[in-house]
């Protein structure tokens, strides 16, 4: 069994911070908001984001898989009462050349591996896709 752990602390009003390894993450606790950190469903949202590419840079070796590049979009539905998450959904952008059933099959690694985003769908709709990032168009000077 692996064991994780991390300590957060009140730094005033405006926010918190949380702290593991060499590592501090400013935590938006601030009850109006602020830009320059992330809330707690933003810091959910980037939990599964980071499992899912820590995933991918896992499985991608073991399939011999070319991969230039990969992005994600995730998109949480809050519910406010009582306040709960009700779904994730999300979108997976790769810049491969790969054939496309390749591509299902670094999608399904992801899926079965993630630690968080395995317990995340446990407790909600968490639902998505993969899909090849569009090849560039060459554009032609006037």
């Amino acid at each position: 069994m692996l064991e994780y752990s991390i300590t957060a602390s009140r730094i005033d009003a405006h926010g918190s911070e949380a702290r593991t390894k060499d590592a501090v993450l400013t935590l938006d606790t601030d009850l109006s908001g602020r830009p320059d950190a992330f809330n707690p469903a933003e810091l959910f949202l980037a939990s599964i984001a980071a499992c899912m590419l820590k995933g991918i840079e896992r499985v991608t070796p073991l399939l011999d898989f070319d991969l230039r590049g990969v992005s994600l979009t995730l998109r949480g539905v809050r519910q406010d009462a009582p306040p709960k998450m009700l779904s994730v959904t999300y979108e997976i952008t790769v810049e491969t050349d790969e054939p496309d059933a390749r591509l299902d099959l670094l999608h399904k690694n992801v899926r079965k591996y993630g630690t968080i985003s395995n317990t995340v769908a446990e407790a909600l709709v968490l639902e998505g896709a993969l899909v090849r990032k569009p090849a560039a168009t060459a554009t032609t000077p006037l």
